[in-house]
C-alpha cells in the first residue's frame, strides 16, 4: 500500500518537474538563439 502511494508521488513529482522545466528550457533555446543571432554567427 505504502508503496504505491510512493509511486504515485513520485511520477506525479516527475511530472511536475517536467512541466516546470520545459518553459525554461524553451526561454533558454531562445535567448541563446537570439544571441547567436545578434553576434551573427549560425
Amino acid at each position: 500500500m505504502l508503496k504505491a502511494v510512493a509511486d504515485v508521488v513520485r511520477a506525479i513529482g516527475g511530472a511536475i518537474a517536467t512541466v516546470v522545466t520545459l518553459p525554461f528550457r524553451a526561454v533558454a533555446r531562445l535567448f541563446s538563439g537570439a544571441s547567436d543571432s545578434a553576434h551573427g554567427r549560425h
